[in-house]
């Protein structure tokens, strides 16, 4: 009974590569493609860009030099995005559209692996299904449309989950071995932590190799030299790691559970994927293992590694997860309806859910939680008041880029000297500048400066450094002050009068 069964396995199998290769040919991943580009393109505008986004902008901007001195120094898990983003921004421009765009892209890429790898392993219709639920999952939207490495390493994952299931198949076929390979050393140099698909991969291996060993050589071989592109990156990553998350706090008991309405970017839709992954293992137990071993393992391991000396359990590390889920669900879906149109339904019923979910994510401070701050406005007051010769204190407020979001939403012929600089950031190959040790040396008697604080506190003096705040109370006055979202403007004038 157990060989008839496997040989049972194994013709269903066949069959389904078969549907999967015919589906290819015909285009069936265009649909979930199109529809996530759609979704991440639309608003994507209207986001004020975030502290990451920020940080792409600024390191984009620099040059290879620099941005290699900064990765030496700090963010050396994302140098392999800063690089790619420096080539686009100097052809498309920094627009926020223009560096959104590679996100979004990287989406539905994703997006139509979803459907490859749902109709090798599951059938025609489960592929469908899959690859239109990831699109409406309002966490490919979130990270569609914002320009920061998250979607290209879901896009990473996926590709190598993708052609790990055709090498099982073919584990005579080198190119597709060496593809992986290539796809395991790309999701490392994106993200460090997410080799952790690797998990399931493992899963999966382990479970094919139960009909012969043939797999574990190409496997082993593939995995280390993947691995090995990313040792160096790792060793200073893990030099950088209490420097860059000392602020992440350590998760509790309850952390394995709230992540996953973060992972999803909503509660309704994260419920309602994964209690329809679960139906998938009725359909191939196989490749059912594979998936939830690479959604369920990193979590559960990024939990239990963010008690050492570093956190880095935050839901943003895991996004990679949810195209997996998807995968899973569409096979659920293709399990429990035998046509099309209960599944029509059944996905619009869960895109009206998500509705508030995917208005939330395109709201104005969405990018910058918790922070909320009103760069725009901000650099619009400055642009109205603005006088030749003006002078600027941006107070950062770490981790906080400031500085970064007003200069960035300013005119580019709007020049103001930040007196307090030492050294820009980039010239201190850091994300942060280098201060003056004596504030009062830095100052140039500046008739005005701009005083630009985070929060908005009575007195627009008190996030300013103690030494730097003085040196201000000295020699200037207030002369007015404008309080917006998350951050305050005031103009400071020089008590110096004629």
């Amino acid at each position: 009974m157990t060989i008839l069964a496997e040989s049972i396995e194994h013709e269903a199998g066949e069959q389904r590569r078969g549907v999967a290769r015919f589906a290819v040919s015909q285009g069936l991943w265009a649909w979930p493609a199109l529809a996530t580009l759609a979704l991440a393109l639309f608003s994507a505008g209207d986001p004020l860009l975030g502290t990451d986004e920020l940080v792409t902008w600024d390191v984009g901007r620099r040059s290879m030099p620099q941005l290699w001195g900064l990765v030496q120094n700090a963010a050396a898990m994302h140098g392999a995005y800063y690089a790619l983003m420096h080539g686009w921004m100097a052809v498309f421009g920094d627009s926020p559209m223009a560096m959104r765009l590679p996100s979004a892209l990287a989406m539905s890429v994703a997006a139509a692996l979803v459907a490859m790898t749902g109709c090798r392993l599951f059938g025609r219709r489960a592929g469908l299904y899959g690859g239109l639920l990831f699109a409406l999952i309002p966490v490919a939207s979130r990270f569609g449309q914002e320009a920061r490495g998250c979607a290209m390493v879901v896009m990473a994952v996926m590709l190598a989950t993708h052609l790990l299931i055709k090498a099982l198949d073919r584990p005579g076929n080198r190119v597709l071995w060496a593809g992986y390979a290539l796809c395991v050393a790309s999701v490392g140099l994106l993200d460090i932590v997410a080799l952790l698909a690797l998990m399931g991969h493992l899963l999966a291996v382990i479970l094919r190799a139960r009909h012969g060993l043939r797999v574990l050589v190409p496997f082993g071989l593939s995995v280390l030299a993947g691995v090995a592109c990313v040792v160096p990156l790792a060793v200073v990553v893990k030099g950088q790691a209490v420097k860059q998350h000392y602020w992440v706090p350590k998760p509790d008991g309850w952390g394995l559970l709230a992540i996953w309405p973060q992972v999803f970017a909503s509660a309704v839709c994260g419920g309602a994927v994964i209690a329809l992954a679960a139906l998938a293992w009725r359909e191939n137990r196989e490749g059912a293992a594979l998936l939830t071993g690479t959604a369920v393992a990193p979590p559960l391991v990024l939990w239990l590694a963010s008690f050492g000396d570093a956190s880095y359990f935050r839901y943003e590390y895991l996004v990679f997860t949810a195209p997996v889920w998807a995968t899973l669900a569409g096979a659920g879906i293709a399990g429990v309806t035998r046509s099309w149109l209960p599944a029509a339904a059944g996905l619009a019923v869960l895109a009206v859910l998500v509705l508030p979910d995917q208005h939330r994510i395109r709201g104005t401070f969405e990018h910058d939680k918790p922070h909320n701050a009103n760069y725009a406005g901000a650099a619009r007051i400055v642009e109205l008041f603005h006088r030749p010769g003006d002078a600027a204190v941006l107070v950062r407020g770490a981790p906080w880029m400031l500085d970064q979001g007003i200069r960035y939403y300013l005119p580019r012929d709007v020049k103001l000297r930040d007196v307090f600089f030492a050294k820009s950031a980039a010239d201190n190959n850091e994300l942060y500048p280098a201060y003056c040790p004596s504030p009062n040396k830095c100052l140039k008697d500046e008739k005005r400066i701009w005083l630009v604080v985070p929060g908005s506190g009575a007195d627009p003096f008190a996030p300013v450094p103690p030494n730097q705040a003085a040196a201000l109370r000295a020699r200037y006055a207030t002369s007015w002050t404008y309080r917006l979202s998350g951050l305050t403007v005031t103009l400071l004038q020089s008590k110096v009068t004629g």
